[in-house]
């Protein structure tokens, strides 16, 4: 029974009470008779007195102390009522560098930046389309039941939050992120950025685990781990975390000035080869996602693909002590009752 525990462990402080109880009930019970002769009796051998005055007052203190047991409420679960459900832990993996900052995605007819995009689809992906305020074309079940966390990277990696089901905080940790315009914050260290992922996913022990990378660009950052983006896939692939990547680099044009495109064809080519490899040697999967529409898709593919049914430690019912403590206690009492009326029975 390890799962043995009390549903209100403080009522056990009670039991606090009993040392002081036994204390007063010795006390008021010196000098029961009074009488000039008496002390001609204190010779006298004192029989079954000793033995009835001490058992009766140990069967009532542990019938009290049954009662305080009983109060607290002991209970176990019956380990033939688990229930099975889905879920398996998931590190995002997001993006913040200034390129996020570009606007040419849309949502609901409107111009939004990269990551606004993001931010958007991820709310939808955690939560589910149903609880959507707005309308969306592509459906997505939610993950309820999984634990997730969240890293955002520029030039650093930033844990943002542990693996967690309080998905309401998480998701709000997500809306306040901006993408980063600072000298020397602005950059994309993917390499660090997976390795705090795999960091947060070591939480997870034996179950399922997942990581997401989206980015729109390349590993362009000096890195504290001392890993290319190719070896922090060898890490995860060791780890067996596959990782899937999003190529999140839509048609717009860069917040460079005097640059007409985003990036030159050989940087743009350098980014989608080093995220199709990550993704490879993990056995996750490579998405293109230049538009709002195609990153719906992409979470709902891989949305269907991660679903894992697992044993939960959730119980459906658990066998309550007290009734058993109870009727224990009220033994007891009638026992040295009935005790004291019969063979413990001191006058006659």
């Amino acid at each position: 029974m390890s799962d043995f525990h009390f549903s209100h462990p403080r009522l056990l402080l009670l039991a606090l009470l009993l040392p002081p109880l036994l204390c007063w009930w010795l006390w008021q019970r010196r000098g029961s008779v009074r009488h000039p002769v008496a002390s001609r009796l204190s010779g006298l051998p004192a029989g079954r007195s000793r033995i009835a005055f001490w058992g009766g007052t140990a069967l009532r203190l542990l019938a009290l102390l049954c009662l305080v047991v009983a109060a607290a409420g002991p209970r176990w679960p019956d380990l033939k009522t688990r229930i099975s459900t889905e879920g398996i832990a998931i590190v995002m993996v997001v993006d913040v560098s200034k390129s996020m900052g570009t606007q040419d995605f849309e949502w609901q007819g409107k111009a939004i930046t990269r990551l606004e995009a993001v931010k958007k689809v991820f709310r939808l992906f955690v939560k589910g389309s149903k609880d959507s305020p707005e309308p969306v074309e592509v459906q997505l079940e939610g993950r309820p039941t999984d634990e997730i966390g969240l890293v955002v990277f520029g030039t650093y990696p930033d844990p943002l939050c542990p693996l967690t089901l309080n998905h309401s905080s998480l998701l709000r940790l997500v809306a306040e992120q901006k993408f980063r315009t600072r000298t020397g914050e602005a950059m994309t260290n993917i390499s660090d950025a997976i390795a705090e992922g795999l960091e947060l996913l070591k939480a997870a022990g034996p179950r399922r685990r997942v990581l997401i990378l989206l980015s729109d660009g390349e590993h362009n950052a000096p890195t504290a781990s001392n890993w290319l983006p190719q070896r922090a896939a060898q890490v995860a692939a060791g780890q067996g975390v596959p990782i899937y990547t999003i190529d999140a680099a839509g048609s717009g044009l860069s917040l460079e000035e005097g640059e007409e495109k985003e990036r030159s064809t050989a940087v743009r080519q350098g980014a989608l080869e080093t995220l199709q490899v990550i993704a490879d040697m993990t056995g996750g999967q490579y998405f293109r996602a230049n538009e709002t529409a195609s990153l719906l898709k992409v979470y709902q593919s891989i949305d269907r693909k991660e679903r894992a049914a697992i044993e939960s430690y959730q119980y459906r019912r658990y066998h309550e002590g007290y009734p058993w403590l109870g009727l224990a206690s009220f033994v007891l009492f009638i026992g040295a009752i009935a005790l004291e009326l019969t063979i413990w029975r001191r006058i006659p």
